[in-house]
């Protein structure tokens, strides 16, 4: 594992004479010809849009267990998990990702957590039904397109660096980097703080404020922080310390008031 994380992305695709990783071998699954990588670099946004999608319910076409080693990567060593996707753009020739698995899985955490709020703070079968809407819809894809969009506007007006033909951010990939940050919160929020809810959290007490509000920093200083490493990882963007940190903060902020 340790080799693993120290492996520095290809320059360009070569063949592997060792096992893959996971991160590797999902890379070049359905790639295994230098045709299909042609027949990738020559779709349209539109068109990778409604291949994503017409995979969204093909789970024997998903690799799993990919995802659920970005899910890891994520709180490990997130470096790592944007060193692929820019192995995803020497061979695929997109940032986005194409295999909707990471998606499908968030989806199952955001109903689990959705059940244990359920059960902790007691809020019924329509509370659960509300709570999972609002989690998903709101919280995840309501603020992600909202964030996705501002980010994927500020980076192609105002952050390329002489761009050559045909590189900017693709949208896909700003909504990629939210899910990314996404993950984490989720975790840390729904899932690290459940158990001290009732027994810590809701007190009226000073030290069970500062508690509950030290979960909320560590995981908007996660957000922040895979956030500014997704568009750090474009060679072609420039202060992207600047411009990531700061509005991913105020947009993480508002979603933390009632």
């Amino acid at each position: 594992m340790s080799a693993h994380a120290k492996m520095s992305p290809p320059v360009s695709p070569s063949p592997v004479s060792s096992p893959l990783s996971p991160f590797l071998r999902s890379s070049s699954n359905g790639s295994t010809t230098s045709g299909s990588h042609k027949r990738d670099a020559h779709l349209t946004a539109t068109a990778k849009r409604h291949k994503y999608f017409r995979r969204l319910f093909k789970f024997r076409q998903m690799d799993f267990e990919y995802a659920f080693w970005q899910m890891i990567y994520l709180f490990i060593s997130p470096q790592k998990v944007y060193r692929n996707f820019q192995y995803r753009k020497q061979t695929k020739d997109q940032w986005a990702r194409d295999d909707p698995a990471f998606l499908v899985l968030l989806t199952f955490w955001l109903c689990a957590s959705s059940v244990g709020f359920t059960l902790v703070l007691s809020l019924g079968f329509l509370g659960f039904v509300k709570f999972l809407m609002w989690v998903i819809f709101v919280d995840c894809i309501g603020v992600g397109l909202l964030i996705a969009t501002t980010f994927w506007f500020i980076t192609n007006h105002y952050m390329l660096i002489s761009p050559p033909r045909g590189q900017d951010v693709e949208w896909g990939y700003a909504f990629d980097v939210h899910l990314n940050a996404f993950f984490p919160l989720l975790m840390i929020l729904h899932f690290f703080q459940l158990p001290f809810i009732n027994y810590v959290i809701n007190k009226d007490l000073f030290v069970s404020l500062m508690f509950g509000n030290t979960f909320w920093l560590v995981a908007i200083g996660y957000y922040i922080y895979i956030t500014f490493l997704g568009y750090s990882a474009l060679p072609y963007l420039k202060n992207t310390r600047e411009h990531c940190c700061f509005p991913s903060l105020e947009s993480s902020s508002s979603t933390s008031s009632p």
